[in-house]
């Protein structure tokens, strides 16, 4: 294992007393449990939108954290769900009055966590709703979910339903909206190497050369299916098929396409392989009205990639384009 840290244990903690020194305008971290808030958290007035999961897989979700977007993101330990308390705290340091709404990635230790700490917020009268995140077509089940789990399509979530918080919409109104972006936005990775977790010291999964997995999990999970390597045609092909069926997709869509890599794709390739989704579906009658490419939701350093795709109407377009200011998006 070569990788820039310390000791294994200490690679979360270290991390966030970086993100701290390198973004001190936007956001603050607190220790014992972690969390990262807003720089002018509580906003008053404002529903607090909040996410989280386990590390690893950044900018998810600290980098997302800002105007626009997230009141505050829960760190967990690498590839695991933040406990319970450090979902209350980040509660507790970002609501403003007007509730919490949570956004929580089909895995199901996160689901289990922030569902206990949305009950311990209620104790203190603090409304706090919960909208689960199930965009990945790959698989049902896998090894940390039951159903569907959380991917790409939670950047989707997380920045349109940030922009109807800021914009003053009602906590009813956001829940909903996040319900309505889920029921529209599809993913699916692969991967053509595992990533490897500090503290266990070897990758997640072995593949040989010539192989590569049909998606993958953003922690290692195994996909549909091991297949030989193919070309750039042959990937982007096999993940668009899936996510068009899905939905269903159909012609006279207008859709985002999010193109991610996992952590370890160049963007040469991310960029090639998004020339040729966005060729596929003009193919389909799919107009890309909205785009987004780079290393958004990774998985440690795996190679590989992810596409998403999101079904836009004009209230959707409105919001993906809203002001946002946070360390990974910002326009």
């Amino acid at each position: 294992m070569k990788k820039i840290i310390n000791e294994p244990a200490d690679v979360v903690a270290e991390a966030l007393r970086g993100v701290a020194a390198a973004h001190p305008e936007l956001l603050r971290v607190q220790t014992d449990p972690a969390v990262i808030v807003r720089a002018d958290a509580p906003v008053q007035g404002q529903v607090a939108v909040i996410s989280g999961g386990g590390s690893g897989h950044e900018p998810l979700h600290g980098g997302f954290v800002g105007a626009g977007m997230l009141a505050a993101a829960v760190p967990g330990a690498v590839f695991t769900s933040p406990t319970p308390d450090a979902v209350q705290a980040a509660i507790t340091a970002a609501h403003g009055g007007s509730g919490a709404l949570l956004l929580v990635k089909n895995y199901t230790g996160d689901v289990l966590n922030f569902e206990t700490a949305a009950e311990l917020a209620a104790i203190e009268d603090i409304d706090v709703r919960s909208v689960v995140i199930d965009d990945d077509v790959a698989v049902k089940d896998s090894t940390h979910t039951a159903g569907r789990r959380g991917v790409g399509g939670t950047v989707m979530v997380e920045k349109i339903v940030g922009a109807a918080a800021a914009r003053g919409d009602s906590l009813d109104a956001c829940e909903q909206l996040a319900r309505k972006v889920v029921s529209q936005v599809r993913s699916m990775g692969m991967a053509l190497s595992a990533p490897t977790v500090p503290h266990a010291g070897q990758p997640s999964f072995e593949l040989a050369d010539d192989e590569m997995e049909i998606g993958i999990g953003i922690h290692g999970e195994p996909g549909r299916a091991r297949v030989p390597m193919g070309t750039a045609d042959e990937i982007v092909a096999r993940l668009l098929d899936p996510i068009l069926e899905d939905l269903p997709f159909t012609e006279g869509d207008e859709v985002l396409l999010f193109t991610n890599s996992m952590g370890g794709t160049p963007q040469l390739e991310l960029y090639l392989a998004h020339g040729i989704a966005e060729r596929l579906l003009a193919e389909r009658g799919i107009t890309v009205r909205r785009r987004l490419v780079g290393p958004y939701v990774t998985s440690l350093e795996m190679q590989g990639m992810s596409l998403t795709l999101l079904k836009l109407d004009d209230e959707l377009t409105e919001l993906w384009d809203a002001p946002v200011r946070t360390a990974a998006l910002h326009w």
